[in-house]
């Protein structure tokens, strides 16, 4: 636990990214539902690495994210805000998949924490 385990990069024009990523690092794609979200395949699953996702960009100034899974979101928002970090998106269900917030370190990066939990609705 408390490890880097997914990563985001926002883009306006997914698709195209999705094509740059495949070109040139032979990355794969599937489309997350219907949101405009697809789910990067990095690599050889049984070597070190982590997977991610090519998502629409919201803000203009979205960053690429990092997320770390913890293994209870409640405590750890409350430790991120007791130790100087800000929560930017409150805790919100990936259905099926988990909770995930958003907050600042107290350099404001953002980053994401995530629960796993296939119940969350």
């Amino acid at each position: 636990m408390n490890r880097i385990t997914h990563f985001e990069i926002p883009s306006d024009q997914p698709e195209n990214s999705i094509k740059f990523y495949g070109d040139v690092f032979g990355w794969t794609f599937n489309q997350w539902g219907e949101k405009p979200y697809w789910l990067a395949m990095t690599g050889d699953e049984s070597k070190p690495g982590i997977n991610g996702a090519i998502m629409q960009k919201r803000p203009p100034a979205q960053s690429v994210v990092n997320s770390i899974e913890v293994e209870n979101i409640d405590e750890m928002v409350a430790k991120i805000e007791n130790n100087g970090g800000e929560i930017v998106v409150l805790k919100m269900a990936l259905p099926g998949v988990g909770w995930l917030a958003y907050f600042k370190d107290p350099d404001q990066n953002i980053l994401g924490v995530w629960q796993n939990d296939p119940s969350a609705k």
